[in-house]
């Protein structure tokens, strides 16, 4: 039977923030360690961000010698010629990962495909399965156990303009999961520790963002393997098929990394907007339907999973635009693996939100912040980006209430008049060059390697 899935999603050009690779991934392997050691790695990080002015080009230490450990940002991830501890790890998976042909192609083109009625692979895309035909795998979290909760989350973080959200976050004492892209992360490092800072839970969200049916079967395992090892120190336990793209295979491969597959049953269909798929408007009508159905009593037995994006400033915005309504109709609105009563979201022994309980009274035992940061402490005073807020329904505002250079609308016309998929040529001649800046980058770059998580 022929299906007709939504246009691919590949690199659309508000998320074309390809500047800074360059000396980013000693960042990424060593930022977590910094943090640890207290007010100066703060300071450090004060720093580094001092040059990032929105979706600004920054960099942080040397990582010409280390780009080779990852697989080119936005390309399809595919285990790295001589990676022998990503062989290791595929070998120790691979004969667990049923025989089952992959669908289409990473971009989504199913057009031809031939797939039973019956859907013996349990294929998301094909019929909402959630309930893996494979005996040993675990069934996709698709809503949760808590009545009268919204879990929330959002997809394809980190973006290079959410500190406005972010904050906003911060100051209504709301923690949510953050489903984060490999080669965002990559692109974005202190973005995506702010989010670790901030307490938010952190899971998969794949390397490039691709059908995963689409890809062979080590691919699949590539684009789950690189992205949890980007950030050391935490690895995370759950992650989210694009577009929910997932069969029984991909399940086994992710089962295999120790990876819950999250989906959903509601989809704000904010990330259609931008490829001119779905109005503003329609958009607004997936939030009021949501909003209906917990006061018409649907939530009164089973909580429910929406589907939102930290995509681009629209689609901030309208999560800010309706969290008051969302947080007044939902008794509580709470982070996924809160919801699910895991108070171990890492495989790491960190500090977690706690349970359901733990969370919705008070008591959740959180991720300490940093001295220099304030992250937790419910004032916006993030080293990050200066303090701003967003207003419901509003575009972003600095403090004084002028329009904020940092989070105000879309990308700025250097970002977004870059082609699709490529990163500007001055990026590309500096990933080549690479300059060393410095000895503390060194020492970051070394930590992070001798802690790396695979």
């Amino acid at each position: 039977m022929r299906i007709s899935p939504p246009n691919p999603f590949l690199v659309p050009p508000t998320w074309n923030c390809m500047y800074h690779s360059i000396y980013t991934l000693s960042l990424l392997l060593g930022l977590n360690t910094l943090l640890a050691t207290g007010n100066a790695s703060a300071q450090l990080i004060a720093r580094a961000a001092e040059s990032n002015s929105g979706c600004k080009p920054y960099y942080y230490g040397p990582v010409n010698t280390q780009l080779s450990s990852f697989p080119t940002i936005w390309e399809p991830a595919t285990i790295l010629h001589g990676d022998t501890n990503a062989e290791s790890k595929w070998d120790s998976i691979k004969a667990n990962v049923p025989k089952i042909p992959p669908k289409g192609t990473p971009n989504g083109d199913f057009s031809g495909l031939n797939y039973s009625d019956a859907d013996d692979d349990c294929w998301w895309t094909y019929s909402k399965c959630v309930d893996p035909r494979l005996e040993g795998l675990p069934s996709d979290v698709a809503d949760i156990p808590e009545p009268h909760t919204l879990a929330y989350s959002f997809d394809d973080g980190p973006n290079c303009s959410h500190n406005a959200f972010y904050d906003y976050l911060v100051a209504q004492g709301q923690k949510a999961t953050m489903f984060y892209v490999g080669s965002n992360v990559m692109d974005w490092p202190l973005e995506a520790q702010r989010a670790v800072t901030d307490g938010h839970e952190i899971c998969v969200h794949t390397w490039s963002h691709r059908y995963m049916t689409g890809l062979s079967s080590r691919d699949v395992f590539a684009e789950l393997y690189y992205t949890i090892k980007l950030v050391t120190d935490i690895t995370p336990t759950c992650w989210r098929p694009p577009f929910g793209d997932v069969d029984d295979r991909v399940r086994a491969i992710a089962n295999g990394l120790g990876l819950r597959t999250v989906l959903w049953k509601y989809d704000s269909n904010d990330w259609r907007v931008d490829d001119g798929d779905v109005s503003r408007s329609a958009v607004d009508a997936n939030y009021e339907r949501l909003l209906n159905e917990s006061a018409n009593g649907s939530f009164d037995t089973v909580g429910a999973i929406l589907l939102a994006h930290e995509l681009n400033n629209f689609t901030m915005s309208e999560a800010v635009k309706y969290y008051e309504r969302l947080r007044s109709t939902f008794k509580n609105l709470v982070p996924i693996q809160v919801a699910l009563n895991n108070t171990h979201p890492y495989v790491e022994d960190r500090p977690s939100l706690g349970d359901f309980h733990d969370y919705t009274t008070g008591r959740s035992a959180s991720v300490p912040s940093d001295p220099g940061t304030g992250s937790d402490s419910g004032e916006s005073t993030s080293p990050y980006s200066p303090s701003s807020v967003l207003g419901p329904g509003s575009e972003p505002q600095s403090a004084s209430g002028s329009q904020s250079t940092v989070v105000s609308g879309f990308l700025p016309p250097s970002v977004t008049d870059q082609p699709a998929g490529q990163m500007p040529s001055s990026s590309r001649a500096r990933r080549i060059g690479g300059v060393v800046v410095g000895g503390i980058g060194w020492w970051a770059m070394a930590i992070g390697i001798l802690n790396a998580v695979v």
